[in-house]
């Protein structure tokens, strides 16, 4: 509410986020259910489906539209080994590790795939990562807001309750599904996924209430404002910085990559930088559907950059990361 009355954007989910950040660093133990955080993406993927428009991409050149995706994501993974071999010489890291730090994927996912690997810091990971999600969704908003257009107030109507209740359900039902198929993100995924099915089928789909969607941005806003923990602060000085440092890099390049791809297509900026930014898929969308951006191109952009980096990159890092520790392990065998 604070938020909101000092006209600052995206109030619902920046004001959590911001109070529960700082109030960690004065109060103990403080918690948010992880089930709350995942009744908020499930929220998220319902907007998401009931705003994502097919027609939008039938009516581009679709051929051009994935010749930029392919660039865009090829260029990301590049500057995530630029980025790389600087924090490398910044902080004195492996290439490894500071790769891993800087590949700009889902939060749960990289500190998933850190933990598997047998000489990557978990603890550094985590850190750039949740520095890089908090600079993203705080500073997005801000930097949009001139571009943004308000979207439309969707009242909260008694009667629409037990559609309401019967849509949940069942977007609720494909999260397990997605998980099954090990789709990224199911809690957004699944439900997406059902909504769009539901739509080509000729469903007559209630629309979610802003307030939902307020309560679904609290929601991730508490939990996000949770993700950066005090015994993070105590990494090394350069560590720090470095996080900042990569952070601020990626932000710039999607800044660029967002006017050039402005150029390339006719959308306008709130659009393109939310697609290019390098944030997760319930926050991108969150912000798409609050700033009036295509949640569309958002979408499609943000869900071809989880796949590239899970199916391409990692597979990628992975086989690097192998080859090093083989390289190391038959180094020693020979010095012994």
């Amino acid at each position: 509410m604070v938020f909101q009355l000092l006209s600052i954007p995206i109030p619902w989910m920046l004001g959590p986020l911001v109070f529960v950040l700082i109030g960690q660093f004065f109060l103990r133990n403080l918690a948010w259910p992880h089930a709350l955080r995942n009744s908020g993406m499930v929220l998220v993927g319902i907007t998401i489906g009931q705003a994502f428009v097919v027609d939008v991409f039938l009516e581009s050149n679709v051929a051009e539209l994935i010749i930029y995706l392919v660039v865009l994501n090829i260029s990301l993974l590049v500057f995530a080994f630029m980025l790389a071999r600087l924090t490398q010489r910044w902080t004195g890291q492996s290439f490894m590790n500071a790769l891993v730090c800087s590949i700009p994927g889902g939060l749960s996912q990289i500190i998933m795939f850190a933990v598997e690997q047998k000489n990557i810091d978990v603890a550094q990971v985590t850190y750039f990562h949740v520095i890089r999600v908090l600079a993203v969704v705080i500073l997005i908003p801000f930097i949009i807001s001139p571009h943004a257009t308000e979207s439309p107030t969707v009242p909260f109507v008694f009667t629409d309750v037990p559609a309401l209740v019967m849509l949940v359900g069942v977007c609720v039902i494909g999260v397990p599904l997605a998980a099954f198929l090990r789709v990224p993100t199911p809690y957004i995924l699944g439900p997406v996924i059902v909504v769009m099915v539901l739509k080509i089928y000729g469903v007559d789909l209630p629309v979610l209430p802003t307030t939902l969607q307020q309560l679904a941005q609290l929601c991730i806003g508490a939990y996000i404002g949770l993700l950066l923990k005090p015994h993070m602060l105590k990494l090394s000085p350069k560590v720090l910085i470095a996080g900042v440092l990569n952070a601020a890099l990626l932000l710039l390049i999607t800044y660029i990559g967002a006017l050039l791809l402005m150029q390339a297509l006719p959308i306008h900026f709130a659009t393109a930088f939310l697609a290019t930014a390098p944030g997760g898929l319930d926050q991108m969308g969150i912000l798409a559907a609050a700033v009036g951006a295509s949640v569309s191109f958002v979408t499609l952009f943000q869900l071809v950059r989880i796949f590239f980096i899970f199916f391409v990159a990692m597979p990628i890092v992975q086989m690097m990361n192998r080859k090093a520790l083989n390289t190391k392990n038959a180094s020693r065998l020979f010095n012994g």
